[in-house]
């Protein structure tokens, strides 16, 4: 089951829609059980699908992997709350270091990126997948095909085609990026994106990787 943490938000909600369409299990987490609970009986009933709901902790010991989407300023919080349930679990975080006002500016966090500091709060029993930075959510929360390519950093490369599957069951391209170190990238392309939707009036600009890429059988 995909335990999404912070699920009652626009990203995760949107996300764990399309998992639900997708036929994928799906739990909704939230700091407060009840607006979980509204949530998970909200997307039930767009999908006829059976959605869990709980507490963020409750969601993170039930389920087989976790995505956590969370704003920045909730991220130690949040992953210091459930890292006694997430101990041998992939955690996905999708943490952008945006530090409103100034969220058009790049700003990552001393660490280097906020998926280290993520692996940090988690330690080293948790293995820690940066992913979904850089997708809007908005466009994610309407069927259809996104144009946006989802890249994947860390350092299990199985644990990362494991979420690029997700990424292909959630109708986008995901791609590896390599360790989790690299999720720096990503994390300061989501300001740049913000700066050129607003720049050039763009709803929602994404990354797509240009080229023809052999993908792996496995992907």
């Amino acid at each position: 089951m995909i335990g999404v943490i912070g699920g009652t938000g626009k990203l995760g909600f949107a996300l764990a829609r399309r998992w639900a369409m997708a036929q994928e299990p799906v739990a909704i987490g939230s700091r407060d059980a009840t607006r979980a609970h509204d949530a998970a009986a909200k997307l039930a009933d767009q999908t006829r699908r059976r959605i869990e709901s709980g507490t963020n902790l409750d969601i993170a010991r039930a389920a087989d992997l976790v995505v956590v989407t969370v704003p920045f300023a909730a991220q130690v919080a949040t992953l210091t709350e459930i890292r006694p349930a997430v101990a041998g679990k992939i955690v996905v975080d999708t943490t952008v270091p945006l530090m409103p006002p100034k969220v058009m500016r790049v700003q990552l966090p001393p660490e280097g990126a906020a998926a280290l500091r993520g692996q940090q709060v988690l330690g080293d029993g948790v293995t820690v997948i940066s992913a979904f930075h850089n997708v809007a959510a908005h466009k994610l929360a309407i069927d259809g095909p996104v144009d946006c390519d989802v890249l994947v950093f860390g350092d299990d490369k199985a644990a990362c085609t494991r979420v690029i599957r997700l990424a292909r069951a959630a109708g986008l391209r995901g791609l590896h990026g390599g360790s989790l170190a690299n999720s720096a990238a990503a994390e300061a392309m989501t300001s740049v994106l913000i700066f050129i939707n607003r720049t050039y009036s763009v709803d929602g600009a994404g990354l797509v990787i240009g080229g023809k890429l052999i993908l792996p059988p496995d992907e």
